[in-house]
């Protein structure tokens, strides 16, 4: 008995050690190459409940953010600052759902299709979840929040707020505008898992990001998916890549919407919001076609389907 309280004084002697006081975090990211150092699991966690709580000044903030960046972040570092998150997030269990992870800084030349996805998977008894808030840095488009609030939504199609369900990631808004940069935030908050769903999808532009995901998001899903999606987003508009993580085993399918003869081409212009809004109002032939592609992805993500090319003609039957 004895033995045991000494190692759990240790252990609590440890975890202490690593909790300090907010500056020396910024010191920790922001001294330079050679002074640099990354955090452990424990100070990432605690450095981002400091944030949420708002215990270190704004300035101290978003110091800390642009250093971070920097440096840059590791996975064990956001992972420990997804664990704080997950003590904050507000849960609202839905079940047989597919989460969607969509950047917060919007699309700015193509629309969303994720409203026209669910409408075609009404009868396949999946739900979809999409997350939104206010923008945020860095791109400067539409997001899934002006879509919702704009645009009715089917049945199958869960929209949540982050004003609603994380309030304290939602008020740091104001200073990651004025800071006007990616950072840490944007990798983690793509995905709070807000449903419990066992599957979900984020999107990518580069392939060195997907075991990043993996180790950050994976262990956090019965199966999680990671698609070389139209501006980051979990929706394929052009020839890409799936990669699916199963039982620590990453399998990677190329998928071209021509196979499917989808001819739909991507706009290089400047979208706005009432462009993207008419586009799902009255949605192209092509449009309306991949729609059924990326809804057939997401069937066989959720294990509904054999595969995209069984899920394909299941809908199109």
């Amino acid at each position: 008995m004895l033995l045991i309280y000494f190692i759990w004084i240790n252990f609590t002697i440890k975890i202490l050690r690593e909790i300090m006081d907010f500056f020396n975090y910024i010191h920790a990211v922001g001294t330079g190459a050679k002074g640099n150092r990354d955090l452990t699991f424990n100070e990432a966690k605690d450095m981002m409940k400091q944030i949420l709580n708002r215990d270190a000044h704004n300035e101290q903030i978003a110091a800390f953010l642009l250093g971070w960046r920097l440096k840059p972040e590791t996975t064990e570092e956001f992972k420990g600052a997804v664990s704080a998150c997950d003590g904050y997030i507000k849960k609202t269990k839905i079940e047989n759902s597919l989460e969607l992870g969509y950047p917060f800084d919007g699309k700015s030349k193509n629309p969303y299709i994720f409203p026209l996805v669910a409408k075609v998977l009404k009868a396949s008894n999946l739900n979809l979840v999409v997350v939104g808030d206010e923008l945020q840095p860095a791109k400067g488009g539409i997001t899934t929040k002006e879509i919702c609030n704009n645009i009715g939504i089917e049945e199958n199609l869960h929209y949540f707020d982050r004003a609603d369900f994380f309030k304290e990631l939602h008020q740091l808004t104001d200073i990651r505008m004025k800071l006007g940069l990616r950072t840490g935030f944007s990798t983690i908050e793509k995905l709070p898992n807000i449903t419990e769903s066992e599957y979900a999808i984020t999107g990518v532009f580069h392939k060195p990001y997907v075991k990043k995901y993996v180790e950050i998001f994976a262990k956090r899903y019965k199966k999680f998916a990671i698609i070389q999606g139209n501006e980051g987003t979990p929706e394929l508009f052009s020839k890409g890549r799936l990669w699916i993580e199963n039982s620590n085993n990453i399998k990677e399918y190329i998928i071209d919407p021509q196979h499917y003869g989808i001819n739909y081409k991507k706009s290089w212009e400047i979208i706005t919001l009432e462009g993207s809004l008419n586009q799902l109002k009255n949605p192209s032939a092509e449009y309306l076609k991949l729609a059924t592609l990326n809804a057939a992805i997401y069937l066989f993500v959720t294990d509904k389907a054999k595969s995209i090319d069984e899920a394909y003609e299941i809908l199109n039957g």
